[in-house]
């Protein structure tokens, strides 16, 4: 018998009807015997390649720069660590319209540093480039918020054992640290990719929409949402069951690590 007063559980069940209606909603307004023909439409196979090869490659970046991160703010002691998670927790309450505006302010032609791009011939705004790094800004705290979490969690013991027995700093990382603390490196990729891969607003401001070049799934359901709602339905699906099946790996693994 639960201690919980029972109000609670009423409560609990109308955030979760909160959650379940709407996809609910959309089950029922798809046209389930076109389906395959509205995902499978030229421009719509293009957004979802584009969208999924960004996305790897984004997640590629969160990787090799969020995992460093992760592991100054878990194991060092340095001053200012407090200021830099902050900074880190920015793109996720930042408006994601907000983080491609300061992208293009950054990478733009007249940008801080894209001017200097500019002039050895590297023009990132309006490219596939753009959405790549619009993604990674939004996702990049996914990655290393999840690894720091696992960090802490594990602990410093082993690291230590493994240090007095005369292993070096980078051997620790390589044969003890990162191992130990690899579904979690696994779960923030995970997550991150899931992040990427529904970026809409950044993308927008930073990258534009062309067809092929820039337009990922999430900018082309927007555009159907006008012209074929069926369509744009169809294709949110694709991104809900996606998702789906991020989670469900994602809470899996956080099932086997507590076993």
């Amino acid at each position: 018998m639960s201690g919980l007063p029972r109000w609670l559980f009423g409560a609990a069940g109308l955030a979760g009807l909160f959650i379940v209606a709407p996809l609910a909603a959309m089950l029922v307004r798809t046209r389930w015997s076109d389906l395959w023909g509205l995902v499978t439409t030229e421009s719509s196979l293009a957004a979802l390649q584009l969208s999924l090869r960004t996305a790897c490659a984004s997640t590629v970046l969160c990787v090799l720069l969020g995992v460093p991160l992760a592991l100054v703010l878990a194991r060092s002691h340095l001053r200012g660590l407090r200021i830099v998670r902050s900074i880190v927790l920015l793109p996720l309450v930042l408006p994601p319209v907000v983080g491609g505006v300061a992208l293009l302010y950054t990478f733009g032609r007249r940008g801080l540093l894209g001017q200097y791009l500019e002039i050895l011939g590297l023009r990132i705004a309006f490219s596939t480039s753009a959405v790549v790094l619009a993604q990674t800004f939004v996702a990049l705290p996914f990655m290393v918020l999840t690894l720091e979490g696992a960090l802490r969690t594990a602990g410093q013991r082993y690291e230590a054992i493994a240090a007095s027995l005369g292993a070096g700093p980078t051997m620790v990382l390589r044969r003890v640290t990162l191992p130990l603390v690899m579904p979690g490196l696994t779960s923030g990729a995970m997550l991150a990719f899931a992040r990427a891969l529904g970026e809409f607003g950044a993308t927008l401001t930073f990258a534009g929409s062309l067809q092929g070049v820039t337009r990922t799934l999430p900018l082309e359901i927007y555009l159907q949402r006008e012209s074929d709602p069926d369509a744009a339905i169809a294709l949110s699906l694709v991104l809900v069951l996606i998702a789906v099946l991020i989670v469900l790996a994602t809470r899996g693994r956080g099932a086997r690590v507590k076993l």
